[in-house]
């Protein structure tokens, strides 16, 4: 998927999007994320084995919002072809804008909501129609990849394979650390700081697509 500067810097370009709205959602959740299943994943089973069951119920409910989220992305890709780009970061800014206005007029656990769609809808970006794609939300196979090309390079492959996929996950902890400070500036309206840059990159992607 990494296969033209385009497509790094729009992953890059995501990714750190990701981080700013998973750090967001970490820190007023208290250590839940909204882009991250796996440590949800995690999190439910540990909830569940010490008997923690409110705390079990919500890490469950952010893993089926988030899979809703992935699925409207997937049906998306199915009815857009070639433009489905566009389409999903436009329905990613509308989500995030939503998000900041329920957390405008004190809904919270809606803002929420809306966060984690967003971050399932954003894993479909890079889909194949048909098949799987790029995750731009979780990092554990992209460094696993990092691995593989250095271990490639060592043995004579492909010198610089490992840097794009190296940038993705440096992308994706300087968003969280600009998301970290902007919650702790003005809270959950920070988002509306990440639905304007979804919506700028729905406008440049679309004014590029065809290049």
């Amino acid at each position: 998927m990494l296969d033209s500067h385009r497509n790094t810097i729009l992953a890059c370009a995501l990714s750190a999007l990701a981080g700013y709205v998973d750090a967001i959602g970490f820190l007023h959740l208290n250590g839940m994320y909204v882009a991250f299943m796996s440590g949800n994943s995690t999190r439910l089973g540990v909830s569940l084995a010490a008997g923690h069951w409110s705390n079990a119920a919500e890490a469950l409910g952010v893993i089926a919002l988030f899979v809703i989220g992935a699925a409207a992305g997937c049906l998306i890709v199915l009815g857009h072809g070639v433009h489905r780009q566009p389409w999903l970061l436009l329905t990613e800014a509308s989500l995030l804008a939503g998000s900041a206005l329920c957390y405008s007029f004190a809904l919270p656990n809606a803002a929420i909501a809306a966060m984690v769609l967003a971050m399932g809808l954003a894993n479909a970006v890079f889909q194949i129609q048909g098949g799987g794609g790029l995750g731009v939300t979780y990092v554990t196979g992209t460094l696993v990849k990092v691995g593989q090309h250095v271990a490639a390079a060592l043995r004579g492959g492909p010198r610089w394979d490992w840097v794009p996929n190296l940038l993705l996950w440096a992308a994706l902890v300087a968003g969280s650390f600009c998301g970290a400070l902007a919650y702790h500036w003005i809270n959950l309206a920070a988002i509306w700081f990440a639905a304007g840059i979804a919506l700028a990159l729905s406008a440049i992607v679309a004014a590029t697509i065809h290049r």
